[in-house]
């Protein structure tokens, strides 16, 4: 297979369902307070303002929101500037709250990125720094599925037609021969959609053989009798490839660059945090997933899933533009004018900052 499995196309497939999608998903919902915050916003305020809206999923991919938040790493750098989370379960909502201006900066993964970007024409947002790679799986029955040639003939779940794991299961059924309907998900493969939430319980009913999923939905099949028979990054050119970007609307970076470069500096901190301190960040994590998702992770899944994803400064541009020339090449998709999606400025300011390399934009940045 390809270095990179098209993870853009997630984006080509779910444009003609954004319109509906937008609709029925609302703006999400303002994160829980913590009983007691570990730093209050105290000080003079960041450029004036008394308050930044951060969006994000209570998923273990946005590893660094949930712990920057967790330990107040971000409200130390912002000083007397509230952070006010809000909690997403998709990304086209997410997309929503950023175009009407209801959050400011989010974390998002690489698809609804690029599709939201594109469809305004670029004028709606910018990615600004990387957040974390890694963290899918395939997951399947043993005694259904012994190796990927037996995938033939069975039915494999993703979390939404025409998201990112969908496409990437698509893309990989594609490249080994394999027919499928990408509307029906009906072909030599069956793929069938359920809800990230839903797919343990049918997995464990019988209803799949197996899923194409993120974390921490993969390592919960595993600890219900899975086998993780495909790790997504091993598709992929050393390993790496983007799964949760961080964005900010144009109209607030032009306006608020202190803030957001504060913010910037939070989630530097937050993931040289997690690096050096991987046992009190994992429970920082799950603390704030209780808060924010209603329950914690059990040990035999948190631990897996923390370990499956790598947090990352690096937004891995060219694995974007990669994507992008998959997607133009496999006829799913028109050149996409990708131009100035990427602003590193004040991400590489942070990092120059504490003596650490800087990253690229792969050219796709604002000239």
């Amino acid at each position: 297979m390809s270095a990179a499995p098209t993870r853009l196309l997630a984006a080509v497939l779910a444009v003609p369902l954004l319109a509906g999608a937008l609709g029925a998903c609302g703006y999400g919902s303002q994160a829980k307070k913590q009983e007691r915050p570990k730093v209050a916003a105290r000080g003079a305020r960041t450029d004036g303002l008394s308050a930044v809206r951060i969006g994000y999923f209570a998923n273990v991919t946005h590893a660094t929101p949930l712990v920057g938040q967790y330990e107040g790493l971000f409200q130390k750098e912002l000083g007397g500037t509230k952070v006010k989370p809000y909690v997403f379960n998709a990304g086209p909502s997410e997309i929503e709250a950023l175009n009407a201006g209801t959050i400011d900066i989010g974390w998002l993964g690489p698809s609804p990125a690029v599709n939201g970007y594109t469809q305004a024409g670029g004028r709606n947002l910018r990615i600004i720094g990387g957040s974390a790679s890694g963290g899918v799986s395939l997951v399947v029955d043993p005694k259904k599925i012994h190796s990927l040639k037996d995938l033939k003939g069975k039915r494999i779940a993703t979390p939404q037609l025409g998201n990112t794991q969908d496409v990437a299961l698509l893309n990989y059924l594609s490249e080994k021969g394999w027919k499928v309907d990408a509307q029906t998900g009906k072909g030599e493969v069956s793929v069938l959609r359920q809800d990230n939430k839903e797919i343990p319980a049918t997995f464990q009913q019988g209803g799949v053989d197996g899923a194409w999923v993120p974390e921490p939905t993969a390592s919960k099949l595993v600890a219900e009798g899975g086998k993780r028979l495909l790790n997504e990054k091993d598709l992929w050119k050393d390993g790496r490839f983007v799964i949760t970007n961080i964005v900010v609307r144009q109209q607030f970076l032009k306006e608020h660059p202190k803030v957001v470069e504060a913010v910037l500096r939070g989630s530097v901190a937050t993931n040289a945090f997690i690096r050096s301190h991987p046992d009190q960040a994992k429970k920082a994590l799950n603390s704030q997933l209780q808060q924010d998702g209603g329950s914690a992770l059990p040990q035999n899944v948190l631990d897996p899933a923390f370990a499956a994803v790598d947090v990352s400064d690096d937004p891995y541009a060219a694995t974007l533009r990669e994507e992008a020339q998959h997607a133009v090449k496999a006829g799913l998709l028109k050149k996409p004018k990708l131009s100035g999606i990427y602003d590193l400025t004040l991400l590489n300011r942070v990092l120059r900052s504490e003596g650490r390399p800087t990253v690229d934009d792969a050219g796709l940045g604002v000239k």
